[in-house]
Parts: structure tokens; sequence; C-alpha cells
């Protein structure tokens, strides 16, 4: 067990960490040296406690996260043949971001969802019952919308 200044000390940058990734959307590396110098700490310590938790991430996330759930309901009804389908048409691979940043695929253990399952998150909307039509049918919609927006935007 820590001791309980090392223990208070890793709570505080587990939730300096939260905040960060809350406001930014991820942990760059300035964020990183930055908690070091006013946490009196090795930028090695911060990525060895922030790696530890597959939650926090270091690169920026994609414009639309996408969440596949792989929990056991979902798994049986489908889900890896999903993930892997949309694995192949985002072209990245859980935990990764398209070159263009449009969009983030991450795979969750459980989404609380099973009765729905195969679940999938996208922009933190739950699609249950999903199968790859469906999913290519919601990537057409998001699509057709982010055109959309541009346009307006270019106005």
């Amino acid at each position: 067990m820590l001791e309980p200044s090392r223990e208070a000390l890793v709570s505080e940058l587990i939730s300096s960490l939260q905040k960060i990734q809350l406001r930014l959307g991820y942990i760059p590396q300035e964020a990183i040296q930055w908690l070091a110098e006013e946490m009196h700490l090795s930028e090695q310590d911060i990525y060895g406690v922030a790696t530890f938790y597959k939650n926090f991430r270091f690169t920026p996330p994609g414009k639309h996260q996408v969440k596949m759930c792989m929990g056991t309901a979902c798994f049986v009804q489908g889900g890896e043949s999903l993930l892997s389908a949309t694995t192949e048409r985002l072209g990245v691979e859980p935990g990764e971001t398209t070159e263009d940043g449009r969009y983030s695929l991450e795979r969750v253990a459980c989404l609380g969802c099973c009765a729905l399952a195969p679940v999938s998150v996208v922009d933190e909307e739950i699609h249950g019952k999903m199968n790859q039509r469906k999913m290519s049918r919601l990537f057409v919609q998001i699509d057709k919308k982010d055109r959309e927006e541009k346009r307006g935007k270019s106005k």
C-alpha cells in the first residue's frame, strides 16, 4: 500500500489529469511538463500513472467519438465483426484517430446497454441493435451533416 502522502499525491495527480482531459479532450505533452514542474514529479512518473488508466488519451480526439462495446452481450451478438468493419471503414485501429481528425475509434468493455446489443455510442448518442448496414448509414449521415456544416460556414 502507498504511504498516505504518496497516495494523496497520486490522487491529486489523477484529478489534475482528469481536469486537463475534460477541458482539452486529451493530455498534451505541454500539460505533462507543466504538471511535472507544479507537482515536483518527473514526466516519467506522470506518464506512469496516466498510462495505467485506459481513459487518458495523449492525442487530440477526433471530431466524432465512436465507441464500440465489446461486453459479453455485444460480443456474442456480433460486436467483434462490427468493430472490424468499422476499423476497416475508418482506416484506424481502436485507440486511434483518423488522419483527417474526424473520427476517433474506441473499444470499450461494456456500455451497460446489454438488451440493445450490439451497441455503439457515437458522439455520446447510443445506437443499439447495430449491424454493418446501420453503422454504414450512420457514417453517411454524419458525413452529410459535416458537409452541410462546412458549406454553412463557407457562406
